[in-house]
């Protein structure tokens, strides 16, 4: 059975990372650069950012306003490093809200290697952000 035609949480998983695409990749409301600028590679998603409530369905929602906010350069290397940023911070915000308000012990093990992970690629990304920056002025 194709993924997009599967029932339950995995199909309804399947077309949602099929819109968070099209959405991300349609660009909306502004250029990444102006993204960048507005957001300093470090912004999360949060309530004041997104006017959404700071649950797991919240943070979801704050990642794909922040990505369908980026409209695409046309540059496949900016694109990708601009847009897995922000869906690296969307996990590291996830991670942080089961470290907050989960129990569950191996959970809250798999957030923590997970916030540690992300933080280093968000890390790198954001280098890799500002020395193209730098050599496209």
């Amino acid at each position: 059975m194709s993924e997009y035609t599967q029932s339950g949480f995995a199909g309804g998983v399947a077309r949602r990372g099929l819109s968070i695409a099209v959405l991300a990749l349609s660009g909306f409301a502004m250029t990444m650069p102006a993204m960048a600028q507005t957001t300093g590679h470090a912004a999360g998603h949060t309530a004041a950012t997104t006017n959404a409530p700071m649950d797991m369905h919240g943070s979801m929602t704050g990642m794909q306003h922040d990505m369908a906010a980026v409209k695409a350069s046309g540059d496949t290397d900016y694109d990708f490093a601009v847009m897995m940023r922000i869906h690296h911070q969307g996990a590291v915000d996830m991670a942080q809200m089961e470290l907050d308000k989960g129990k569950d012990p191996k959970l809250q093990a798999m957030a923590k290697e997970i916030i540690e992970a992300q933080k280093k690629e968000i890390a790198q990304f954001d280098e890799w952000i500002a020395d193209y920056e730098k050599r496209k002025k």
